[in-house]
């Protein structure tokens, strides 16, 4: 029987399009890699915020809306590149623009950044991991996509796995871009506003030489609301388990 076309090309495709498909993911690594290696990584923490946060806040009175810009490319660029410090420069974007505009900033920024990352890791690796992968990967990848939505806003909700690592995670599971772009850009919202909150009272934080109290995203009074929301966000799965396990169609009460 002769090859299927898809065939021939997994096994005839020229160099230059494997490459291509590669493009984005090395660029993004390379990126990470440069951070590093020109020592930017020095730059991106408080006591650099600290020395500088009177020529940042004259910027930004100078020029609101350029600053707000650069400010947006610059969260972009580091959530595409899983650049440690994305903390830091959620906290900055409250202190400089306030807790409307800076969280509007920080949640455009970040989804748009991690939508990078995820495009990129399908793009390289997600249809290769598909086919290759075993059946136990197939079993998490259709439950996974069978309520991504619901599994996507919960990740994005509970601040206890790494932002990289849901960034990434998602492409090797099958989850649709729409469905990605929309819970990522929900999910983020309480936590973002939570650290912009504390960013936006960080004048007088750092004229006392203290640095800000970034575990207060785990205090009860702000945790236990966020929890509530991610187990919400599962409630339909849990409906459609229930409706299973009694033999109901999806759409039918029981």
């Amino acid at each position: 029987m002769a090859p299927s076309p898809s065939d021939h090309d997994d096994r005839a495709s020229p160099a230059p399009f494997r490459l291509r498909r590669w493009l984005p993911l090395g660029v993004l690594a390379l990126g990470l890699a440069g951070f590093f290696a020109f020592g930017l990584d020095d730059y991106l923490n408080f006591e650099t915020l600290r020395d500088r946060h009177a020529a940042l806040t004259a910027l930004v009175a100078e020029n609101r809306w350029a600053a707000a810009f650069l400010y947006l490319a610059v969260y972009v660029l580091a959530v595409a590149f899983s650049i440690p410090g994305a903390t830091v420069l959620t906290l900055i974007g409250g202190f400089l623009f306030g807790i409307l505009l800076g969280s509007v900033l920080v949640v455009i920024g970040a989804t748009a950044g991690a939508v990078c990352v995820f495009l990129a890791a399908r793009t390289a690796l997600g249809d290769v991991l598909r086919r290759r992968a075993g059946p136990w990967l197939r079993r998490l990848e259709a439950g996974f996509r069978e309520n991504a939505f619901s599994y996507m806003l919960t990740l994005r909700l509970l601040p206890v796995a790494p932002f990289w690592l849901v960034n990434l995670a998602p492409a090797f599971l099958g989850v649709g871009l729409p469905t990605y772009v929309l819970t990522t850009f929900i999910g983020i919202i309480p936590g973002t506003i939570v650290y912009v909150g504390i960013g936006s009272g960080l004048g007088a934080t750092l004229e006392s030489g203290s640095d800000p109290d970034l575990g207060i995203i785990f205090e009860p009074h702000i945790l236990l609301p966020l929890i509530g929301l991610a187990l919400l966000s599962l409630l339909p799965v849990v409906i459609k388990a229930v409706r299973r396990r009694r033999g109901l169609p999806p759409g039918l009460a029981s």
